[in-house]
């Protein structure tokens, strides 16, 4: 979407949603193994790859491997329990990430940016500590169209038209190599609807479920992710995982516009 559309909230009610929805989810949540997810083909072949790897606001859902990645996520008892298994873990956030200019081959940030209000200053980061030549993962939702209270009751702050979502990836240096579809909401809006009135209404109760039930069934429903070249445009994708590549640094002295 463009940036003039982005749904109205201000920063503290956003930042509050965010807490409600995942402080809970992560207090009464085990971490599941990067392994277990059906991103687990690509990040393991990027990360035989790649020498220095971050992954940023993984919750307790990582997808990069443990031993050889830095984690970085506001959850303090998140990042805690990552540390309690020999993880590189800091409490942080994606407008500010803690690091040196081009210090990791290896970047992502799993359906993260949708949240943030200032995404460019996102962007702007997530390429400043990404290495000229290396990767970025990155999830988001996709079509303005497609948006529905589930988007507000998850702390979204916009979701992405397709073209500009290309544009605004370029100007921060990063080309869209390949996409797959990709996320594990539920296609039924009924389904949708009955757990968001759960977790209002019951929210213990139906943490409890999600941790417990509906995401040990998701992980065994996830499908094999089918990749495509560029940047996916169907308006029946929902969320779009995406392959970029930095590009090297320009010649001193030359400047890119677009």
């Amino acid at each position: 979407m463009s940036d003039s559309a982005v749904h109205a909230r201000s920063d503290s009610e956003l930042a509050a949603a965010n807490r409600a929805l995942y402080d809970p989810l992560w207090a009464d949540a085990r971490l599941i193994e990067p392994h277990r997810f059906n991103t687990w083909p690509l990040v393991s072949a990027l990360a035989a790859q790649s020498r220095r790897a971050l992954e940023v606001a993984p919750g307790l859902r990582p997808r990069l491997p443990l031993e050889r990645t830095q984690f970085l996520d506001i959850s303090a008892a998140a990042m805690a329990r990552f540390r309690a298994r020999g993880a590189a873990a800091a409490v942080g956030v994606i407008n500010a990430l803690p690091f040196a200019d081009q210090t990791f081959d290896l970047v992502s940030s799993f359906d993260i940016v949708e949240h943030v209000d200032d995404d460019e200053a996102a962007l702007a980061e997530l390429s400043r500590v990404c290495a000229p030549g290396g990767a970025l993962l990155l999830s988001v939702p996709l079509h303005e169209a497609a948006w529905t209270a589930f988007d507000d009751f998850a702390g979204h702050r916009r979701r992405y038209e397709p073209q500009d979502l290309a544009n605004k990836l370029r100007r921060h240096r990063f080309d869209i190599e390949r996409s797959a579809v990709f996320g594990m909401q539920p296609k039924s809006s009924r389904l949708v609807a009955l757990g968001m009135w759960h977790l209002t209404h019951h929210r213990q109760r139906a943490m409890w479920w999600y941790n417990h039930v509906f995401m040990p069934i998701g992980l065994r429903m996830q499908k094999k992710l089918r990749w495509q070249p560029g940047l996916i445009d169907d308006p029946r994708v929902d969320t779009v995982l995406m392959v970029c590549r930095k590009q090297a640094e320009p010649p001193s002295g030359v400047r890119f516009t677009y």
